[in-house]
C-alpha cells in the first residue's frame, strides 16, 4: 500500500505513482540547457546515456535522473501538533557562558532569523542548541539536524533521541539500513537534504565549514531549497570560513561567540616536532623515532590516541611499521572503508586502543581520553582549519580535560603556525571567561 507521508516535503521518482499525485520533470530545460530539479545543477551536453538520453551525474549517489524521470511531491503539512511542554528529557546543565548562549539562540529561533553559533571545539555546541529546539519541537515545527559528515550524524542521533525521547526522529545517509519515514526530527547528512523542498521550518548545520559542504554550491542550495520560505537555519562550527565571516562583519548574519570549553579548560596548544624525510623513511618500513618513542609510551600505560595521516594511501604503510615496532591493537579507518561505522564505534567503546584515520574524524566526533598525532601535519590536505578541529578531539571530557596534540611536519609551515596562533588566539579570550589550562 503507497504511504504518502513518504512524499511530505519531498520530491522523489516513484515506480507505480498513484495516478492523483503531483509531479514535476526531473530535468527541465533552460534555454536549450537542461537542468536538475533535484540539485538545481547545470548538465554538460557529454552527460547523456546510450540512448542520448541526459541524465544528471552531480546528485547520482541519489539515484539517477534522466529527462525521462518524473518527481512526485506533497506539500509538507506539518502533521506535527504543538506540545503543552518542551520535550526536552536531558536532565544536564548548561555553564553560565552556555546558559547565556544558549538564550541568544532561542531568541533568534522565535523570530526566526537565521544565526552562527561561533563556539570553540568542545565548547558544548549540540547541548546549548537544546534549548531552541526544544521551543521549536514543541510549537510542532519540522527540523533537520545536518551535517556534512556520517560519523556526525551518527554520534548524534542516539544523543538527540535520549534528549528528546517523545518526539519522532529519522537518521538519513548513504547506504542507511532502514527505509524513510515520515518524522518530526530529521538527522542526516547534507546531501540527503537535497531530496527535500520546503520541508523544514528549522534547519540546523553542524560543522557548516566541513568538506564538501564548505566548498560546494550545490549542498549550499539544498540547505535553502530544503527549508520553508518562512524557515530558518542555525549555523554551528568552530572554524567558521571567510565566507561565513564576512557575513559577520556585514552584520548579514548575527553570530554567538563562546570561546570556552565547557568544562572551563582551555584547548591544548599544537606541539611541533620535525621529522626529516618522514616519507622516504616511511617508504623503508620505518616512522620518526620519537613518534614511535611517544607511541610505545602511549601503549605501555594503556592510553588510547589517534593517529592521523595525510592520505588513505599512507595507512596501510603506517600501520605496518607500527606493527614492526610492537605498536598493536589499532586499526585504519578512512571515508570510504566499508567498515567505517563498526571501527569508529569500537574506538568509542574502548575496544581498540587506537586508530589510525585520515581527515575523516577531523570533527564531529568525541572519545574520552584521547591523544592525537599528526604525521605529515605540513601536508596541503591539513588546512588551518582541519589542524585546529583535530587538536580540538583533545580534552573533550570534563574528567580529561588535557592532552597531546603533536604534529610531526617536514618543516613548519604558514598553516600549522596559523592553527598554533588560532588556539592561542582562543585560549586569551577563553582565559578572560577564567579558563585553564590543564
Amino acid at each position: 500500500m503507497f504511504d504518502s507521508t513518504t512524499l511530505y516535503g519531498r520530491r522523489v521518482p516513484l515506480t507505480a505513482p498513484p495516478a492523483t499525485l503531483a509531479s514535476q520533470p526531473a530535468l527541465i530545460t533552460d534555454r536549450q540547457r537542461w537542468r536538475c530539479s533535484r540539485c538545481q545543477q547545470a548538465i554538460p551536453p557529454t552527460d547523456q546515456l546510450p540512448d542520448q538520453i541526459p541524465y544528471c551525474r552531480q546528485c547520482l549517489t541519489l539515484g539517477r535522473l534522466t529527462a525521462r524521470t518524473k518527481l512526485y511531491t506533497i506539500p509538507e503539512p506539518n502533521r506535527f501538533p504543538a506540545r503543552t511542554e518542551a520535550p526536552l528529557t536531558w536532565t544536564g546543565t548548561l555553564s553560565a557562558q552556555q546558559a547565556t548562549a544558549a538564550a541568544e539562540l532561542l531568541t533568534q529561533v522565535r523570530q526566526r532569523q537565521n544565526h552562527l553559533l561561533w563556539a570553540v571545539t568542545g565548547a558544548g555546541k549540540t547541548e546549548i542548541v537544546y534549548p531552541a529546539l526544544a521551543w521549536a519541537l514543541q510549537q510542532g515545527w519540522r527540523v533537520a539536524w545536518t551535517s556534512p559528515r556520517i560519523d556526525v550524524c551518527l554520534e548524534l542521533a542516539p544523543r538527540l533521541a535520549a534528549a528528546f525521547a517523545p518526539v519522532s526522529q529519522v537518521v538519513l545517509y548513504g547506504g542507511q539500513p532502514e527505509p524513510y519515514v515520515y518524522r518530526q526530527l530529521t538527522i542526516c547528512t547534507t546531501h540527503q537534504l537535497l531530496r527535500f523542498a520546503a520541508a523544514f521550518d528549522l534547519i540546523v548545520v553542524d560543522e557548516v565549514d566541513a568538506f564538501p559542504l564548505a566548498t560546494s554550491p550545490m549542498l549550499q542550495g539544498a540547505i535553502h531549497q530544503a527549508e520553508k520560505p518562512d524557515g530558518c537555519h542555525l549555523y554551528l562550527t568552530a572554524t567558521p570560513g571567510g565566507a561565513l565571516q564576512r557575513l559577520v562583519r556585514r552584520r548579514t548574519l548575527s553570530v554567538t561567540y563562546l570561546p570556552l570549553r565547557y568544562h572551563g579548560y582551555l584547548l591544548p596548544p599544537i606541539q611541533v616536532r620535525i621529522a626529516w624525510q618522514w616519507r622516504e623513511r616511511l617508504a623503508k618500513g620505518r616512522l620518526p623515532s620519537d613518534l614511535v618513542r611517544r607511541l610505545r609510551g602511549y601503549q605501555a600505560r594503556q592510553q588510547r590516541f589517534l593517529l592521523f595521516v595525510p592520505h588513505v594511501r599512507d595507512l596501510v604503510p603506517v600501520a605496518a611499521a607500527l606493527k614492526r615496532d610492537g605498536i598493536r591493537g589499532g586499526v585504519t579507518v578512512h571515508a570510504a572503508d566499508p567498515q567505517r561505522r563498526e571501527k569508529v564505534q569500537a574506538m568509542r567503546d574502548q575496544t581498540v586502543p587506537f586508530l589510525i584515520t585520515t581527515t575523516i574524524l577531523e570533527r564531529g566526533v568525541t572519545f574520552p581520553n584521547v591523544m592525537v598525532l599528526i604525521l605529515g601535519g605540513d601536508d596541503s590536505v591539513f588546512s588551518t582549519a582541519a589542524l585546529v578541529q583535530i587538536a580540538g578531539r583533545v580534552g573533550r571530557h570534563r574528567e580529561h580535560p588535557g592532552g597531546d596534540v603533536i604534529c610531526y611536519c617536514q618543516s613548519q609551515t604558514l598553516t600549522v603556525w596559523r592553527a598554533q596562533r588560532m588556539i592561542r588566539s582562543l585560549n586569551r579570550r577563553g582565559r578572560r571567561l577564567g579558563g585553564r589550562r590543564r
